[in-house]
């Protein structure tokens, strides 16, 4: 029986820069392959090549997706044997710390024709400084948009009914655990499910949470403790022993967007734009916030207001992203063109060898 694929992004474009969660990853893994090469889009071929070889021997792996390319993929976890390959290079640098060890770096820089690189340089230096700005201007308007959305919340947070909110998380509580306690340490891992994209926010939430049994879908305004709540049910699941994998997007890397607790086969999800999902199969449930917050017509118009400003902003945001990407893409293409492929297959070979 072949194994399963479960979908993440590489990294997230938030307000505090890119994040990532290769740390953890590497930290984790009994064996890790850093791939080291400048931007291309030839080392997802090998990597999805990888991940193939393992599902079809039944092993279940993560696939890390390029947030750039809607095809990319910069990482690929083995799961139950803690194996990591990744793209080690663009747009996160990532060193060896158990060189001799676990990590091992496979470097493709020597894998170019030199005299077809040379020719390709002046494009490549003129576009890439092009695309750092724009990538600048994507993040300063991602951190106008956070500004915003803070205000948003607010307005959103005066009207709250913070009682009603209490309720609703002690009842979620006693429904998820009751006085379930498991004697083993709880396994905790953290993942990004979405960010922005040059096509707007995409996220993989239904890839991780397709074989879950039961999907708590939160609907409430920004503010009114969507993340707050996952948190504190998150670390209730963490001092019961449970297995816990919490999910991030962007704009705020430091609010939870997702909890999957795997032996209760239960989720809980922020169901709000920009990743809004309604009931979509068994299992489905609306978690209604959205009433707990008292009807004021003077701040409802303030936070009307905020949100419209906020929607501009990541409207640039989009625009930036799309033309850094755009660049992006043509940087890898004259790169891959300058690939040496008899160097670039022996280096496919070595890897190989080693699955």
């Amino acid at each position: 029986m072949n194994g399963t694929i479960t979908s993440y992004m590489s990294t997230a474009y938030t307000s505090e820069g890119i994040r990532h969660n290769y740390r953890e990853l590497l930290s984790g893994a009994s064996k890790a392959f850093l791939l080291k090469a400048p931007p291309t889009g030839a080392l997802a071929v090998l990597l999805r090549e990888i991940a193939q070889h393992y599902v079809k021997r039944g092993w279940d792996v993560e696939l890390f997706h390029d947030p750039l390319t809607p095809d990319g993929l910069d990482a690929v976890h083995v799961v139950k044997s803690r194996i990591l390959f990744v793209q080690a290079s663009h747009p996160v640098s990532l060193e060896p710390v158990q060189l001799g060890g676990a990590h091992r770096v496979v470097t493709f820089y020597d894998g170019y024709d030199e005299d077809r690189l040379r020719l390709q340089h002046g494009f490549i230096r003129e576009t890439a400084d092009r695309a750092e700005e724009a990538l600048g201007k994507t993040f300063s308007s991602l951190r106008r948009a956070k500004e915003l959305h803070d205000r948003w919340e607010e307005a959103n947070r005066a009207r709250m009914s913070w009682a009603l909110a209490d309720k609703l998380s002690s009842s979620l509580s006693e429904s998820l655990f009751g006085d379930l306690s498991l004697n083993k340490e709880s396994s905790v891992a953290n993942r990004y499910i979405g960010t922005l994209t040059a096509e707007g926010a995409q996220d993989f939430f239904d890839s991780v949470t397709k074989g879950l049994k039961r999907r708590l879908l939160i609907k409430a305004h920004p503010g009114t403790g969507k993340s707050t709540m996952m948190k504190k049910l998150g670390k209730q699941a963490e001092a019961r022993g449970l297995d816990v994998i919490y999910g991030w997007c962007a704009l705020d890397p430091g609010s939870v967007d997702l909890i999957v607790l795997p032996e209760l086969s239960v989720c809980v999800f922020d169901a709000t734009k920009p990743h809004e999902y309604g009931p979509e199969r068994d299992g489905d449930e609306i978690v209604d916030m959205l009433g707990m917050c008292r009807d004021d017509e003077l701040l409802e118009e303030k936070a009307a207001e905020i949100e419209a400003h906020y929607r501009e902003a990541m409207l640039d945001a989009r625009a930036y992203m799309n033309a850094h990407v755009r660049d992006i893409h043509a940087i890898r293409a004259r790169m891959d063109s300058a690939i040496d492929q008899e160097r670039w297959e022996k280096k496919f070979r070595t890897i190989r060898e080693q699955l």
